[in-house]
């Protein structure tokens, strides 16, 4: 209810939530339309984590399967995640994940964008969006954004004033369809965020693409 009436006060319609898949479940439905879950997978187990990416798909509606790389020390590529990225595949949801140094003192490397480059080859079908700008390896992350038609990506836990200048050409130019705005709340405040927004100097096409159309289309979310 707090996130809710904080995104009312800021005009922010939609958000996408991670974290325990239950509680994520309760608020969705709690919610409906302005909460959308997204499936926190824990490969350890992967048949396990496969047939419950399928239950909270298919009978809680979730819209994304979420894997934190750095949390198994494995990197996107490894064996271990493949068969939910089939099971995403098959589902036809967003696999959403994270790149970028860490901030959590875990090693950095299994963040490094140009995994993503053989994944979205391996599964041209899976949209996927890549998480944190993929600071400070951004522009190998524009490359492989630029590359796929799958892979877009999102602005989390970065405040807009101190996004880089190649980025901020990037989703102002040939990457306009490329970029979604993210704030890993409550880690950012929508307040701060959005302000800092509006200092970019975006045109309001590309302000619409970057708040709203490019979510849509990457998550294929009906709102």
């Amino acid at each position: 209810k707090k996130m809710i009436d904080v995104m009312d006060r800021h005009g922010v319609r939609v958000a996408l939530m991670a974290g325990d898949n239950e509680a994520v479940a309760k608020a969705q439905n709690a919610y409906p339309g302005r909460i959308f879950g997204e499936y926190h997978a824990n490969p350890t187990h992967i048949m396990k984590a496969v047939g419950e990416l399928d239950h909270y798909v298919r009978q809680c509606g979730f819209v994304a399967l979420r894997i934190e790389p750095f949390m198994w020390r494995k990197a996107p590529t490894d064996r271990v995640y493949y068969p939910l990225y089939a099971k995403a595949a098959e589902l036809g949801v967003t696999f959403q994940t994270q790149v970028g140094h860490t901030g959590p003192l875990f090693p950095s490397e299994t963040g490094r964008p140009i995994y993503i480059d053989e994944v979205a080859l391996d599964f041209p079908e899976l949209r996927i969006v890549c998480g944190h700008i993929g600071w400070p390896w951004t522009q190998e992350m524009i490359a492989v954004a630029w590359k796929h038609r799958n892979v877009w990506i999102d602005t989390s836990a970065h405040v807009p004033k101190h996004y880089p200048p190649e980025f901020v050409h990037f989703m102002k130019t040939f990457g306009k369809d490329k970029v979604c705005f993210a704030t890993d709340y409550p880690l950012l405040q929508w307040e701060r965020v959005l302000s800092e927004v509006e200092a970019l100097g975006l045109t309001p096409e590309v302000r619409q693409r970057f708040l709203h159309h490019n979510a849509v289309r990457a998550f294929n979310l009906k709102v």
